[in-house]
């Protein structure tokens, strides 16, 4: 019996020690940390939160003042992020411990409410006079870039100075003014089996959607940029910054070609029942006979974004996408119960003309090119 006891507050200890040492092994020792006050919450003689507590919170203490130290001597305006995150993180540690009596009379927390407080001001002081500095060199990048440091200012001391008038600022001051051009065609595309009806729709299609789309999404100030036609641009005098440019090559219509082809098929089928009322089937068969007509289309849409000015490319890509189209007409010979549901949709098909035209081709061509090129302009306007 002794030895009982014995061995029951030894493996008593062990697993207070164990569960003491699982608070002070976690990689995260914020989040330790806020599980033991958690823990003293609800049992405020927990033994392993109350010896792994102090050990914590010594521990998070000494490792953010640290690195709140290293940054402090850096250069880089994006310091400041990093130390308010680190006094943010010292500061919930300390809410956290006043906030829980059982918490509270094992550690005397530290309050950085102030250094907080100084560190978020020096921070809004910095970003507002970085982003005016950015402000006064007039191009887009710089007004994209200050508009960033005026939104800091705004974070971290909300109604700075005129903090939110120069964010206005700087989002006129990049704003800028696309021409998108009508798609040019340079595929040479030539197929007397076709004909030349829909040949204008890629002109239609790209320039008159995109525009209206763009418009559209941005009608809230979605992105510093204002959409217009080349038309639209001279009616308007407006001096564009940058130019969409849209170019069709390699559009390939081929003829649709035939193939032919048979298939044998089999069933089995009832055929009546013996003495004793089962079924006798028997296998029947069928030949069908298939004519497969299809072929694949091909389209390159190139597109380019130049800044006017100095001659910049913004974006530049080539989208090559396919379509196939096929359709399959089909007779047979032999028995018509070895046919399947899909052998009849093949015999059933009795048109035989019924190639897409031309632009119904080129529809499903430009489907799946146009949300790529609108998503090359909306990825190059935005910020």
């Amino acid at each position: 019996m002794k030895t009982f006891i014995q061995t029951l507050a030894l493996a008593i200890i062990l697993v207070s020690c164990g569960s003491t040492k699982n608070y002070l092994e976690r990689s995260d020792e914020d989040k330790a940390l806020l599980d033991a006050v958690r823990k003293l919450n609800k049992s405020a003689a927990d033994e392993n939160a109350t010896q792994a507590l102090p050990v914590l919170y010594s521990n998070i203490t000494a490792s953010h003042l640290a690195k709140i130290k290293s940054y402090q001597t850096g250069k880089d305006i994006n310091r400041w992020d990093k130390i308010i995150r680190e006094y943010e993180d010292l500061q919930e540690a300390y809410n956290a411990l006043i906030n829980s009596t059982a918490a509270f009379r094992l550690v005397n927390p530290r309050n950085f409410n102030t250094e907080l407080l100084e560190s978020r001001q020096a921070a809004a002081d910095e970003y507002y006079a970085e982003g005016e500095r950015l402000l006064q060199n007039g191009d887009r990048d710089n007004a994209k870039q200050a508009y960033a440091y005026f939104k800091k200012t705004e974070k971290f001391v909300p109604s700075y100075k005129d903090a939110r008038r120069k964010m206005d600022e700087a989002y006129e001051n990049a704003i800028v003014d696309v021409i998108i051009n009508p798609v040019q065609d340079n595929s040479f595309f030539f197929n007397t089996g076709w004909g030349n009806s829909g040949y204008n729709y890629s002109n239609e299609y790209f320039q008159q959607t995109l525009l209206r789309e763009l418009q559209n999404e941005n009608s809230n100030g979605r992105y510093a940029a204002r959409f217009y036609t080349d038309w639209e641009a001279r009616r308007d005098n407006v001096t564009p910054d940058w130019v969409v440019n849209l170019t069709l090559r390699d559009m390939d219509i081929p003829y649709p070609s035939n193939n032919s082809y048979r298939r044998n098929v089999s069933a089995q089928v009832q055929n009546g029942t013996d003495t004793a009322g089962r079924p006798i089937y028997k296998t029947v068969y069928a030949t069908v006979n298939t004519t497969r007509q299809s072929f694949t289309a091909r389209a390159t849409m190139e597109m380019s974004i130049k800044d006017i000015a100095s001659g910049r490319l913004i974006a530049n890509r080539s989208i090559r996408e396919d379509y196939r189209w096929e359709q399959e007409r089909g007779s047979y010979s032999g028995d018509s119960r070895a046919l399947s549901q899909n052998d009849w949709n093949i015999i059933n098909n009795t048109n035989s003309y019924n190639q897409p035209r031309k632009e119904d081709v080129l529809n499903e061509l430009y489907r799946k090119i146009y949300p790529q090129v609108k998503n090359n302009i909306r990825y190059s306007v935005d910020w």
